[in-house]
């Protein structure tokens, strides 16, 4: 079945896992995890979608395999994020955008590690976009080796298996069985949810700014000509 006509067919969950099986769901969340190429990828939705299709018996792989090997997938993601980002260093603020690189990702990814500390690995994996460029962003600050595994392993032990498992247990409603086409197109919206709601922030603080920019371009010109007119009339009066 094609469950997503949002999208090219190689977006859609159930056609990667159609595809490539295991091998090509352990692939994607690797990618998404720490590679800069990987943040449009489908991570939340083909988690849960894996998670459905073991259920229904249309994967056949043990569920706690299936865990284990999602969240050491997502694990070495991140790890290897982060040592691409210590090498790297300060130089992927200067890159240049391109159709797969925006340097607005990498400043935002800065601003949620910057606002949330060590604690943002676990929060960044459930925000599309933000959670593949975090753990870069963490190398590039050289976070603590130590502090970084921990979060690293804990974030990605709860998204990994906990969006799994979430697929999982919805897949046992016979509701969600009857309708798993629907369930998987559903869950695809709700994935992008942060993506919109991120983009309709930004855009909104972008027009206060400019808002904010053109008052203050005419406030010197206005506050500006009162006092230059008394001080003449001072020396006129002189």
């Amino acid at each position: 079945m094609n469950t997503l006509a949002l999208g090219p067919s190689w977006l859609d969950p159930d056609y990667l896992i159609g595809q490539f099986g295991l091998l090509g769901v352990l692939v994607v969340v690797f990618a998404e995890s720490g590679l800069l190429i990987g943040f449009f990828l489908p991570g939340d939705s083909l988690l849960f979608t894996t998670g459905l299709l073991v259920t229904t018996d249309k994967l056949h792989t043990p569920l706690w395999l299936v865990c284990v090997l999602v969240a050491l997938a997502a694990v070495i993601g991140d790890q290897v994020g982060y040592l691409f980002g210590r090498k790297v260093g300060p130089s992927l603020f200067k890159r240049p955008d391109s159709r797969l690189f925006k340097q607005e990702n990498v400043e935002k990814a800065h601003d949620f590690f910057e606002k949330y500390g060590p604690k943002s690995l676990i929060l960044a994996r459930f925000v599309p976009v933000v959670r593949t460029f975090t753990p870069i962003i963490a190398g590039v600050s050289r976070m603590n080796y130590r502090s970084f595994i921990t979060f690293n392993i804990i974030g990605g032990v709860l998204w990994g298996v906990g969006v799994t498992l979430l697929g999982a247990a919805l897949g046992q409603i016979e509701f969600v069985r009857k309708n798993i086409e629907a369930m998987l197109i559903l869950i695809v919206l709700i994935s992008v949810v942060p993506l919109a709601v991120e983009f309709l922030r930004a855009r909104s603080k972008s027009k206060k700014e400019e808002t904010a920019g053109g008052g203050e371009g005419r406030g010197p010109i206005v506050g500006g000509g009162a006092p230059s007119t008394g001080q003449r009339g001072r020396h006129a009066k002189r």
